[in-house]
């Protein structure tokens, strides 16, 4: 699945997101879907694992739960 916002891309699999950031620098984060969370509310996708540590934020809601139905992950509220 690609999901579009206004910084990028999101390609998701299964087992995998890859973040394409648009612009000069071409800028591209991958994760395994076990190092994600999915925080509702504020939008953000955060990746935290072996050497690994990045957040993007979305654009809408709506975003985030294509997402997560995607990955099959839940969307974590604080």
């Amino acid at each position: 699945m690609i999901i579009t916002f206004s910084q990028g891309k999101i390609i998701a699999t299964q087992h995998e997101v890859v973040i394409r950031i648009d612009g000069c620098c071409r800028i591209m984060m991958q994760a395994q879907v076990d190092e994600l969370t999915l925080i509702g509310g504020a939008n953000v996708i955060t990746a935290v694992g072996s050497g690994l540590n990045w957040s993007v934020k979305l654009d809408t809601d709506e975003q985030l739960q294509q997402l997560a139905a995607e990955i099959g992950i839940a969307i974590t509220h604080y």
